[in-house]
């Protein structure tokens, strides 16, 4: 008698325990019948599909905790039939977590299949995999919800692809919920990094001007030349007084009037599009960047500006307490951020202001298209 005629002589004597109403008994039965599949380490294809057929039936009529044992088992065996270890990774969540959560039990096509569909339980749990290849990160990408995201993203064992990085920063650009999860992943590419600071918390902005300070000149420029080309959609109009002073700010850039104290003067005289118009083309940086800055107070951000520039702390501190309001205690915030400036390495700001640069030439670009 053959391996594959002894095996099924085996199979049908416990599959005659089939017509059993007795739970316990059937129970038993799914058991001999797995304990059988893992008495050999190998089986050939006729034996295999044997199993497969008589193991994906019984499973599919014992209850949920059945299933389950079923699918730890079959986990801690490191694998099984091909199309049961499918039907059980996209059973519940009790079912399938072993599988899914276990190198080797599923293929990369089974993985990215249950990601395509089902739920976030099923994402959640594929997300904590001690590693995750692209497709199936990307598919999770996709469909996930916040929760789901912050558990990939913080997984350094999860690749991404370009795409999906892109696709994760759009999402977190507008969803506070995912600014962390973002920030702090290793493996975000630092120009995609660079596109969360104006819209992250202090602590955030921290964590990105420290890899900015790291980042090594080979890498920002492939980092710059992995740039998206793409210009922000709601930056919104230009201001009607917004031709005149750039007509102003060229003739005196022209005759080499654009100073420090002239912006100084400009600020303090209230001439706000003559000040951001001179101060975008003295950092080369675009129009609105410089206007986010001034409009929304942001001091870290002017600090970067002003030290890219060579300004020192002396005008740093003037432009603040300009900006600032009486009531935004403005003598105690400039001290406290002349600190910072004075803290802040200019390497660091240079690295920072040529990713902001790029939304510049990019805006340059698309106005010639037009």
């Amino acid at each position: 008698m053959s391996a594959v005629e002894g095996a099924g002589s085996r199979l049908h004597d416990l599959i005659a325990l089939a017509g059993e109403t007795d739970s316990t008994r059937r129970r038993d039965l799914l058991r001999g019948v797995t304990d059988m599949f893992f008495s050999n380490e190998s089986h050939a294809a006729p034996e295999m599909a044997l199993f497969d057929d008589v193991l994906g039936q019984l499973a599919g009529e014992m209850e949920t905790v059945v299933r389950a044992e079923l699918a730890d088992r079959l986990a801690q065996g490191g694998g099984g039939p091909t199309r049961l270890l499918r039907t059980l990774a996209t059973d519940d969540i009790a079912v399938a977590q072993p599988l899914l959560q276990t190198p080797g039990a599923l293929s990369d096509d089974d993985l990215l299949q249950v990601a395509r569909t089902r739920g976030q339980e099923h994402l959640r749990v594929i997300s904590q995999r001690a590693s995750v290849p692209s497709v199936v990160s990307d598919a999770i990408v996709e469909r996930g919800d916040d929760d789901t995201l912050n558990v990939l993203l913080r997984n350094e064992g999860a690749a991404l692809s370009r795409q999906a990085h892109e696709r994760v920063v759009d999402r977190a650009s507008v969803n506070p919920a995912l600014h962390a999860a973002v920030v702090t992943r290793e493996s975000l590419p630092v120009d995609l990094l660079n596109e969360m600071y104006f819209v992250v918390e202090a602590r955030l902005r921290d964590r990105i001007m420290a890899r900015n300070a790291e980042i090594d000149p080979a890498e920002l420029e492939a980092a710059l030349a992995a740039g998206r080309t793409q210009v922000a959609l709601s930056d919104g109009a230009l201001p009607p007084d917004y031709a005149a002073a750039e007509t102003v700010v060229l003739a005196m850039k022209a005759r080499g009037q654009i100073t420090p104290s002239a912006l100084a003067a400009m600020l303090r005289n209230r001439e706000t599009t003559k000040f951001l118009v001179a101060l975008a083309a003295l950092a080369d940086i675009d129009y609105h960047a410089a206007r986010r800055i001034l409009e929304r107070k942001e001091l870290d951000a002017l600090a970067i500006v002003c030290k890219a520039a060579d300004f020192d702390r002396a005008l740093f501190l003037t432009f603040t307490v300009l900006i600032l309001d009486r009531a935004d205690n403005a003598m105690a915030k400039a001290k406290a951020h002349g600190d910072l400036y004075t803290a802040l390495p200019r390497d660091a700001a240079l690295r920072t202001i040529r990713f902001w640069r790029m939304r510049r030439s990019t805006e340059a670009v698309a106005s010639a298209a037009a």
